[in-house]
């Protein structure tokens, strides 16, 4: 059975620009990717957990605070190309980014090495529009932000 995830899109209008907020992982496997490499805020959902609260959760554990309070709209599912499942749902909503403090992980690095250092699950978190966040996030993603718009018409 296929892993699945429960993430959060949030979002806001600057003036006359749609933007929402997305993750950079930590570690060094990810520290010089950038185009594909960004996420919503998400977390795996073990099988006895609700989805939208995994979500909630895990946005809290990866950015350092509490998502939003508004109404979470549900944008379904999608298949990313390893298999996971991920369900998102979208919150309008500002959070400061300036200061994220993530959840961390330990990872033998270099590899081989025998020598465990930890790393933040998330290294950075920022506001991108809509055309930016399609060229930036994981592309199986990118659907939600089709969704996202078809919610926010």
């Amino acid at each position: 059975m296929a892993k699945q995830s429960a993430g959060l899109l949030i979002h806001r209008q600057v003036g006359e620009r749609h933007q929402v907020l997305l993750v950079h992982p930590g570690g060094p496997i990810w520290a010089k990717r950038d185009a594909g490499a960004w996420s919503i805020p998400k977390g795996e959902v073990e099988p006895d957990e609700e989805p939208l609260a995994v979500a909630r959760r895990e946005f809290t554990e990866e950015l350092g605070g509490a998502p939003p309070d508004g109404d979470a709209v549900e944008l379904g599912d999608i298949r990313q190309a390893g298999g996971k499942v991920v369900t998102a749902w979208a919150i309008a909503g500002d959070v400061d980014v300036t200061h994220i403090t993530s959840n961390r992980f330990e990872l033998e690095w270099p590899p081989h090495s025998g020598r465990l250092v930890t790393f933040p699950e998330i290294d950075r978190a920022e506001w991108f529009d809509i055309d930016t966040a399609r060229t930036k996030m994981n592309p199986a993603q990118a659907a939600f932000l089709n969704r996202l718009a078809t919610n926010s018409e």
